[in-house]
């Protein structure tokens, strides 16, 4: 056992581990199936990766393969801590590992708190293809990366390719595309509301209604009723 894993081991709790169990939907059937929570929250993880940021890559990597969902975890937010450096080749490194890695980044907290810090940040002034293919993967997990990463083009008022994927998306089965795509057009929208409404205007009648209700999220509530009813 490495000296990060003890530190994580220490702090774990079985209690919250049934808790985050339930909550991460781990059950047979659920999209978390089979994950495995020794019960720490982020900020404790956040602590242990404070002492370990100069833990090697191939360190990082093993970390990243664990079993158990909090070693993924603190995996990620160390790859994260240290792509905000100024070494382009380490970052470049650190996508390369991502990318040949999205298997270990299965489920929705460890997309989030990943892809626009490394995905998004990485292509922001690159080309953009890897999140198209992402977007049109078998696997829930790659299309999620594929939208939550335009999250960092957003906060650049970069909107092309959100709403680009966002159309990619928009007829998916699965709840959590559905959520992922209303959240990053309702972050459009916090930004540019004319661009996400003109979006809407083409879609909102057919695409699934919690794509919706994230989306119109803030909208004044007279209007969001309209959208609900389809009369705006």
């Amino acid at each position: 056992m490495s000296q990060i894993t003890q530190q994580l081991n220490k702090l774990a709790s079985k209690q919250q581990a049934n808790i985050l169990q339930r909550f991460f939907k781990t059950g047979k059937g659920e999209y978390g199936e089979g994950d495995i929570f020794i019960g720490l929250k982020v900020p404790q993880i956040r602590q242990v990766v404070k002492q370990f940021k100069d833990l090697p890559l191939t360190e990082i990597k093993k970390l990243l393969s664990s079993k158990i969902h909090e070693y993924r975890a603190c995996a990620l937010f160390l790859l994260v801590a240290k792509f905000e450096t100024n070494n382009e080749k380490l970052k470049d490194n650190i996508y390369k590992l991502y990318l040949a890695n999205t298997k270990y980044i299965n489920n929705w907290d460890l997309v989030d708190l990943s892809a626009p810090n490394i995905v998004g940040q990485y292509l922001l002034d690159k080309p953009k293809d890897i999140l198209y293919s992402f977007a049109v993967s078998k696997d829930l997990w790659e299309k999620r990366i594929s939208m939550i990463s335009t999250y960092t083009f957003i906060k650049n008022k970069k909107f092309v390719d959100t709403l680009k994927i966002a159309k990619i998306l928009l007829n998916d089965e699965h709840d959590l595309i559905h959520k992922a795509v209303g959240w990053m057009l309702r972050e459009v929208g916090k930004r540019d509301l004319k661009t996400e409404e003109n979006f809407l205007k083409t879609c909102y009648k057919t695409m699934p209604r919690t794509m919706l209700r994230y989306a119109i999220e803030r909208f004044p509530e007279a209007k969001r009723q309209r959208y609900l009813k389809g009369t705006e």
